[in-house]
C-alpha cells in the first residue's frame, strides 16, 4: 500500500509521475478546480473586506470524496498542482478540503516532468504561498464584481448575452480614452489652422 499521496491537476501528469515515483506513491488528479464562487449568486461579501464565499464545484463531489478517502490512507500528502497562481489556489483549496495543516510543508512544484525534477521536488516541499493564493483570489473576485455589475448594463444597452470582464472592460476604456484624446487633439489642431 502507498504511503504517500501526490495530487496533480492533469490525469496525464498523474500517470507519468506515478511511474516515476513507484509503489510508495499514489498519484491522483483534480482535473481543475474543486471549489469556486457560486454561479447562482454574487458570492463576494463586499461589506466584509471582499471575502469570497467558496463552495464545492457542482459535479466534482466524486473527485473530492475520492481524494479525501485516499488522503486518509497515507502518511503524507503532497500538493503538486501547476506552478502558477491557479495551481497555488487549487492546492490551497485542497489543503482546506483534505483538512491538512496549513503550517505543514506539503506543496511541491516542478516545471519539467522528469524523474530527477519530480524526485527533487518531493524532497523539498514548502508551505503554500499565500501571496500567490491572494493574487488568484483578487483576480477571481474582480472578475465576479466586474462581470456581475457591468454585464447586465451591456445586456440592457447593447445586446443580451454579452459579458464584461476585468481585462476587456479596462482595455476598452483605454481605447475610448485614447480615441477621445486623439479626436480632441485633431479638433484643436483644426481650430488653430482656421485662425492662421
Amino acid at each position: 500500500m502507498a504511503k504517500n499521496l501526490v495530487i496533480v491537476e492533469s490525469p496525464t501528469k498523474a500517470r507519468s509521475i506515478g511511474k516515476m515515483l513507484g509503489s510508495n506513491y499514489k498519484v491522483k488528479a483534480t482535473v481543475g478546480h474543486l471549489r469556486d464562487l457560486p454561479k447562482s449568486k454574487f458570492g463576494v461579501d463586499i461589506e466584509n473586506n471582499f471575502e469570497p464565499e467558496y463552495i464545492k464545484v457542482r459535479g466534482r463531489a466524486k473527485t473530492i470524496n475520492e481524494l479525501i478517502k485516499e488522503a486518509g490512507k497515507v502518511d503524507k500528502v503532497y500538493l503538486a498542482t501547476d506552478p502558477d497562481r491557479e495551481g497555488e489556489a487549487i492546492s490551497w483549496h485542497l489543503e482546506y478540503l483534505l483538512g491538512l495543516d496549513p503550517k505543514e510543508k506539503n506543496r511541491v512544484e516542478f516545471h519539467e516532468i522528469t524523474k530527477e525534477n519530480v524526485k527533487n521536488a518531493i524532497k523539498s516541499p514548502r508551505q503554500i504561498d499565500q501571496n500567490l493564493v491572494d493574487a488568484q483570489q483578487a483576480r477571481r473576485v474582480m472578475d465576479r464584481i466586474v462581470g456581475y455589475e457591468i454585464s447586465p448594463i451591456l445586456w440592457k444597452r447593447v445586446k443580451s448575452g454579452l459579458s464584461a470582464g476585468r481585462v476587456q472592460s479596462v482595455a476598452l476604456k483605454l481605447i475610448v480614452d485614447k480615441q477621445r484624446a486623439v479626436s480632441y487633439t485633431h479638433l484643436r489642431a483644426h481650430e488653430t489652422l482656421r485662425y492662421l
